[in-house]
């Protein structure tokens, strides 16, 4: 789209710094965080992704909507993010799969985003200052207005926003990954009595839970909220523990049940935030990265191998806070963060990346099997 045919739209952060554009998507203004995802594909994935939700997300790659819209790729029912930061908008994408473009999509969700931006220097911005509230509107023009709205937004930094994302009532899933995607074999091999999985639904993708089917599991997901005895009654082979937005060590509920749910010794799976929750639960405490890890292509490991990850996180475990029984298997390679867990003894692990997004492309994948391994071992 040529940027002359744009609505003028201004973008401030909450150091005063201002970039001035031009609007798309639906018109209005957007506070949150603002962050940076470094992938050069899967935008479609990041907007529905509900770990988003309260953040606005800019796009390093200079061109977005080239390959449009479509529902098979959605994570979740709808777009989670607060606003769409980037350099170049296409209207008129080009894909067989595509049933829409992405501006269309962003006003029928009322969604705003933003381009024209020197993206490149908003991204130097954040990585050297770090992640930051901001706000971009096509109506509040004189950037000190616009300020003021900025620095009333709350800190992402003791923000619980699980209640905004996890589902309302409980559901099965039973779809698995697209068999003309499937890059290893379904293994629904448990004598007609397939593996029962409780999902605690702290903002989950669905590509997890299809990740979960493929392997044969029966999963059945419920609000963050709801009481460990009621998550026994399912009498669940294993329970695992999803992705989500916000500040993990607020989220006092979820911690609270996992710690009830460890006591039952079931195999336990977390993944993102799950990880972290995880940790805080076996004693762990929990920190706010700089700029945080969002992108599709961070290395992972520890020993001899390294696995090529996707992430989406801005906190991640303290090293020091752990207690003896708990193991680090990954470290982000980047910056040495903890980046997996697991308990020495009890049939309990983590990881701080997603293994269903396949980057690599299957890197990770081998996880999930774990897990199946060990709810059979344990059944």
């Amino acid at each position: 789209m040529s940027i002359a045919q744009g609505r003028n739209a201004l973008l401030v952060l909450a150091d005063g710094t201002v970039f001035r554009g031009w609007s798309f998507g639906a018109t209005g203004t957007s506070i949150g965080e603002v962050v940076f995802n470094t992938g050069m594909t899967g935008y479609q994935e990041v907007l529905t992704d509900p770990s988003y939700c309260g953040q606005i997300v800019t796009f390093t790659y200079p061109e977005l909507g080239n390959t449009g819209v479509n529902p098979e790729d959605e994570e979740s029912e709808r777009p989670q993010i607060k606003g769409v930061i980037c350099r170049n908008i296409t209207h008129r994408p080009s894909n067989w799969r595509s049933t829409q473009s992405l501006p269309d999509y962003l006003v029928e969700h009322n969604i705003p985003g933003i381009y024209g931006i020197d993206t490149r220097a908003l991204t130097r911005k954040l990585r050297s200052v770090g992640s930051m509230n901001g706000g971009f509107s096509s109506e509040i023009l004189d950037p000190q207005d616009l300020l003021r709205a900025v620095q009333d937004a709350p800190s992402m930094a003791g923000l619980n926003l699980v209640k905004d994302v996890t589902t309302r009532q409980v559901y099965e899933w039973s779809t698995p990954t697209d068999p003309h995607w499937e890059f290893c074999p379904v293994m629904n091999e448990s004598n007609g009595q397939p593996l029962t999985v409780v999902a605690l639904d702290f903002g989950i993708k669905r590509n997890i839970l299809r990740r979960l089917a493929s392997y044969g599991c029966r999963v059945i997901v419920v609000p963050a909220n709801t009481p460990p005895e009621e998550i026994l009654k399912y009498n669940p082979d294993g329970i695992f523990l999803s992705n989500g937005p916000g500040d993990p060590s607020a989220v006092k509920e979820g911690i609270e049940t996992t710690k009830a749910l460890l006591q039952a010794q079931k195999p336990t799976f977390g993944i993102c935030m799950g990880h972290q929750i995880l940790g805080l639960s076996l004693g762990a405490e929990t920190f706010k990265l700089k700029f945080g890890h969002r992108g599709l292509n961070q290395p992972a490991g520890l020993t001899q191998q390294v696995e090529i990850t996707s992430q989406n996180h801005g906190f991640a475990v303290t090293e020091e806070s752990l207690n003896p029984e708990v193991e680090i298997t990954h470290l982000n390679l980047n910056d040495r963060t903890v980046a997996g867990l697991k308990h020495k003894s009890l049939p309990f692990f983590s990881v701080q990346y997603h293994p269903e997004a396949s980057p690599g492309p299957h890197d990770a994948d081998y996880l999930f099997e774990k897990f199946v391994k060990l709810m059979r071992e344990h059944k």
